[in-house]
């Protein structure tokens, strides 16, 4: 058995010590993955200004926080150019940091009250009884080939589940900073490091 233990351990070190070298893999494509939600959220919000901001301030049918325009603005900006930065990787650490903050106010403010899944499980008797009959009512009253001809008939449940994961997604680059692959704080740190070198031994 401990023969056994040992190979497998040293099966392992050898695996994942060969691996090392892909360790830049993740920080690219949570960069990448992490890009495009966020923009087009920054965009959106630009584009759509008057109407965010009035759904931020009023607190009957919004969110009621305070200084909704600035809020706006600062949402939009921290989605539209922290996207950008991220997917650079330039200041990436720092450009996490507001992101998460939108994160945790999205999650706290607009979905926490509807549970963790962005869309409900048809797993649930409940929910699956009322993807039927909208099913049964779409086929009676539409076109329901063409309604369903780019992705199926879903009930959105709007849960922290993508700001959750849009969160960890930004702590790890927070914590691990943009990798070593397509990354400007790469290149920037390798040439300040070279630089501290040289002048070390002036």
């Amino acid at each position: 058995m401990q023969a056994l233990i040992a190979t497998y351990y040293r099966f392992h070190h050898w695996l994942f010590t060969k691996a090392k070298h892909l360790s830049g893999i993740p920080p690219l494509l949570f960069r990448i993955l992490l890009f495009f939600p966020l923009y087009e959220a920054g965009i959106r919000k630009f584009a759509n200004f008057e109407d965010t901001a009035a759904w931020f301030g009023n607190p009957e049918w919004g969110l009621g926080l305070p200084f909704p325009e600035v809020m706006t603005f600062l949402a939009a900006s921290a989605e539209t150019v922290g996207a950008v930065l991220i997917l650079v990787g330039f200041a990436t650490r720092w450009a996490a940091i507001p992101l998460m903050i939108t994160m945790i106010v999205a999650a706290v403010t607009v979905h926490w009250d509807n549970g963790w899944f962005a869309i409900a499980q048809s797993a649930d008797p409940d929910v699956a009884s009322r993807l039927n009959k909208g099913r049964e009512l779409l086929q009676e009253h539409g076109n329901y080939d063409w309604l369903t001809g780019k992705g199926s008939f879903v009930i959105l449940q709007n849960g922290i589940e993508f700001a959750a994961t849009y969160f960890i997604m930004l702590f790890s680059l927070l914590i691990s900073g943009g990798g070593k692959y397509f990354s400007i704080d790469y290149w920037l740190n390798k040439a300040f490091a070279k630089h501290e070198t040289e002048l070390s031994y002036q």
